[in-house]
């Protein structure tokens, strides 16, 4: 099912940074998308065959929010509003820290920082009566809007960590990004069957090479076995991505075939994403 959020509020509340805890969450977020393209957009999410836009955010200033949501109420996607809120005092201060313009101030319907917060402050109220969410983000860390986003959103652990495999060559070097490395080089290695040399663990006759050996099925149980662990432990702390390296000689035979099986095994599980760095 597809899924649109709003994302509003009080101009500094933390749209910017709820969209990027959104967009770890899978979801394609757009600032300030055009309402007179509301219905082109739901068009493309009706007619998309892939995931990119199974779940779609839009961040929009709270004084824009009525047309939107307009807009948006009738549509089959049945919009969830989160709106952002802060006091006063907390918001004139995020302005002064960060020197930035409030956008009503830019867009000349306020002429002081005060009154631009107290327009949109006013025009919340009225939503506050409305079927919304809201967050008080007056002392809230990132991590515990995360939280309460995650609960208002019904976002589970399936997926709430993103996994990278990637196979690599060891006479390359090791990648930079790697958060863990697994090595592979002591499987069997189909570079020294004829037959096999020039394939890669992308072909059939590779994989079954390297997956029906009994060494690599003990292998793969006790790696898979850490690997649970391991996601577990960093999926309570809150880390939101991980890069996972399989290493051969040559990164293109025993690498290529243990990524391809993890990335397939744990695809169910978590948001997973496969790369291969020596194949071109």
């Amino acid at each position: 099912m597809k899924k649109l959020v709003l994302i509003s509020g009080i101009s500094g509340a933390g749209k910017s940074t709820a969209a990027n805890i959104l967009e770890d969450m899978g979801y394609t977020c757009i600032d300030q998308y055009p309402a007179e393209l509301i219905p082109d957009l739901l068009e493309l999410i009706r007619k998309d065959d892939s995931i990119k836009y199974d779940k779609v955010a839009l961040s929009i200033g709270i004084n824009e929010l009525d047309n939107y949501y307009n807009l948006l109420a009738n549509s089959e996607f049945k919009p969830q509003l989160i709106l952002l809120d802060a006091d006063k005092e907390t918001i004139i201060n995020r302005y002064k820290f960060t020197r930035r313009v409030h956008p009503l101030i830019v867009s000349n319907a306020a002429a002081t920082l005060e009154e631009a917060v107290d327009n949109e402050m006013a025009i919340l109220e009225k939503f506050k009566k409305r079927n919304v969410h809201i967050i008080d983000t007056d002392d809230l860390s990132a991590k515990k809007l995360k939280a309460k986003l995650d609960m208002i959103l019904d976002y589970s652990d399936f997926n709430n960590l993103a996994i990278t495999f990637e196979s690599f060559g060891y006479k390359y070097g090791l990648p930079d990004d790697a958060d863990v490395v697994l090595d592979v080089r002591m499987l069997e290695n189909p570079y020294y069957v004829p037959k096999l040399k020039n394939k890669t663990g992308n072909d059939k006759a590779v994989r079954e090479y390297v997956l029906n050996s009994k060494l690599t099925q003990r292998y793969l149980k006790k790696a898979i076995a850490y690997l649970d662990f391991m996601f577990k432990a960093y999926d309570n702390e809150e880390k939101r991505h991980l890069t996972i390296c399989i290493g051969c000689t040559g990164g293109q035979h025993r690498s290529v075939t243990i990524a391809n099986y993890l990335y397939r095994y744990y695809k169910e599980k978590y948001m997973c994403y496969l790369a291969h760095r020596e194949l071109k």
